[in-house]
């Protein structure tokens, strides 16, 4: 299914970039299936909290594993001054498109000599599928997951019509991979990246997750996007900032808590379930990132300080982790990669000292990265089970909209 799904991601590729090897010190002994968990489907929210801000919060003593309940309105208060918060800046683009099919395979006689931009022509449309976009791959070409896809054929012309009828957009598929995926590359444009955004948001639907049994709302655009988000590019949002308001950021300004933004889009990886059995064998599919000289300059004045960063989502731990691993022994350094890092028990976090995080799903990927973040090898796993154990009992809201969960 090619909306944003939980968390489980992995692919057959392991990572060839320095930022995207698997550390050695890592455990490889845990099986996926330890990492699961029972929840009820009525736990899962299916709407945003009525007002940011006012979800609840689950604290973890990183120390012991000791829990606490909380609210979110208290964050505050669980952050001393010389904290650096970190947070992600990535901006989710409307990827949830509807296509329908030409059934045209042949590049040099596809198009009709009297069709031109936004004409049918002689080509009659057939069918409705739904594509998923997931990464940019070059010059107006993208990654998708189409559904149904097991018929879309390489050379295959798919039209994207416009509410009013007419085509918006024109791509035709150049690669086909497993599980749905396909590379897209779309008809040229005037300006290929801006008209190409604009259409989007004129077409496009907010990608949310397949648990979220509706379609997406007006509200949605906004509530399934941080309030600080910035840079286009992710298909799923990073979840932890969804609880941020402009005056909670004021507040923690003003105690003296440093903010400053990194960039991780989140892609592919977001979609994928995990297809292997033991925890070694996980490998994820990359995903860009860019750290600003503010942000690196930032980030290096706390660890020369020995002052704390807390990570707003786990998306911004795999960016401050994979950068520490790139750098080695040495300072941060403003740069743009991408990333397939794996976190999971047995790693040794090099950057970040407490996490704002959601709730993840079982068996996934990051449910892996929090249990190593909550402990060492099996403690850390076991405190999480139990952490979200209690959580089911006290009935918090998981996943996308639910509630969040601050370990430190």
């Amino acid at each position: 299914m090619p909306e944003p799904s939980p968390p489980k991601s992995a692919s057959a590729q392991r990572p060839k970039d320095q930022s995207g090897e698997r550390p050695k010190d890592q455990s490889a002994v845990h099986r996926v299936e330890e990492f699961d968990y029972d929840l009820p489907e009525d736990l899962i929210a299916q709407q945003p909290p009525a007002e940011r801000g006012t979800s609840r919060m689950l604290l973890m003593d990183r120390a012991t594993g000791a829990l606490r309940d909380d609210s979110f309105a208290d964050f505050e208060k669980h952050l001393r001054p010389g904290d650096l918060l970190v947070l992600n800046d990535s901006r989710v683009i409307p990827a949830r498109l509807y296509a329908q099919r030409t059934l045209v395979r042949d590049r040099e006689n596809s198009r009709s000599p009297t069709a031109g931009p936004g004409r049918w022509g002689d080509e009659k449309p057939t069918g409705r599928i739904e594509v998923m976009l997931t990464e940019p791959a070059g010059d107006n070409r993208w990654r998708a997951l189409v559904r149904p896809g097991r018929k879309i054929a390489i050379g295959e012309r798919l039209i994207f019509p416009s509410p009013d009828g007419a085509i918006a957009l024109e791509a035709e598929v150049v690669e086909r991979g497993p599980f749905g995926e396909r590379l897209l590359e779309f008809a040229p444009l005037r300006n290929s990246v801006d008209d190409f955004f604009v259409l989007l948001d004129q077409i496009g639907h907010m990608p949310l997750p397949p648990y979220i049994h509706r379609d997406d709302a007006d509200a949605d655009r906004n509530r399934y996007q941080t309030v600080f988000a910035h840079e286009r590019g992710s298909v799923a949002a990073p979840t932890a900032g969804l609880h941020f308001t402009p005056q909670i950021l004021d507040a923690l300004t003003a105690q003296g808590i440093e903010i400053t933004r990194v960039t991780l889009h989140v892609g592919l990886g977001t979609f994928a379930p995990l297809r292997v059995e033991r925890v070694d064998e996980v490998r994820l599919h990359h995903e860009r990132y860019s750290i600003s000289a503010a942000a690196a300059g930032a980030i290096n004045n706390a660890r020369r300080e020995g002052r704390r960063i807390v990570a707003v989502g786990t998306t911004v731990v795999r960016t401050l982790e994979a950068a520490a691993l790139a750098a080695g022994n040495n300072p941060i350094q403003p740069h743009s990669a991408a990333t397939g890092i794996f976190i999971s028990p047995g790693f040794d976090f090099r950057i970040v000292g407490a996490l704002l995080t959601n709730f993840h799903l079982p068996q996934s990927s990051l449910l892996m990265l929090v249990s190593a973040f909550a402990g060492p090898e099996r403690a850390g796993l076991d405190r999480v089970l139990h952490a979200y154990r209690h959580a089911v009992q006290s009935r918090y809201r998981f996943f996308s909209y639910g509630d969040c969960m601050f370990i430190a």
